[in-house]
């Protein structure tokens, strides 16, 4: 597709999923931000930079079943389909640059702990924030983690953005307004720790 896609089929393809910084045996922030939406049960998610995560491992288990997993690298989706097995028929497999695709459906939940900080261009933004108006719900629940300020300055060999929860509202802009935020201080599989900010933003239209 791209070089961005390039670059990460060669990380997925040249090392094992649970050595990258990123890599979470058990998503728990992950599902503790989802913990705060209160639901009353199961809703559609969207997993943007899924890759080879184990969250829709973990929402399967809790019942989810409307699931949809994107990220730009097939080799990291390939991961986590052979981690699921015959499970894995039972989530929506999308290998895709979120900058350039367009989502032919709407979803409740629309999660990213994984793209949005890489994005460095403001074309790249624009690009997103086009699939992310057109595939959230009205009222629809965003919960984006992103590097925090103070935090990591490159990812992967990559420069990054980092974000506080003021910088990220007035990037996403007017159409997401800002519940909730928090801090993540993540551990690497090395034993190093990443400051990530985490929101909560709602779709007003």
């Amino acid at each position: 597709m791209t070089e961005r896609a390039d670059h990460w089929d060669t990380v997925y393809a040249t090392k094992p999923a649970n050595t990258v910084s990123w890599y979470q045996q058990k998503p728990e922030p992950s599902l503790d931000a989802l913990a705060r939406l209160d639901l009353a049960g199961p809703a559609s998610l969207i997993d943007v930079g899924g890759g080879a995560s184990t969250l829709a491992a973990a929402l399967l288990d809790l019942g989810w079943r409307d699931l949809t997993v994107l990220d730009i690298a097939k080799p990291a989706l390939d991961v986590a389909r052979i981690q699921l097995g015959e499970r894995a028929d039972d989530v929506q497999w999308i290998a895709a640059d979120i900058t350039a695709w367009r989502p032919g459906r709407s979803y409740a939940i629309w999660h990213d702990r994984a793209v949005f900080h890489f994005l460095t261009d403001a074309a790249d933004r624009a690009g997103y924030r086009a699939a992310l108006e057109q595939g959230l719900q009205p009222g629809g629940a965003l919960l984006m983690a992103t590097f925090a300020l103070g935090g990591p300055e490159r990812c992967s060999g990559l420069p990054i953005v980092q974000y506080g929860p003021d910088s990220l509202a007035a990037e996403l802009g007017a159409a997401f307004r800002l519940q909730a935020s928090w801090r993540e201080d993540h551990v690497t599989p090395a034993g190093g720790v990443q400051a990530f900010n985490w929101c909560l933003f709602r779709k007003t239209g």
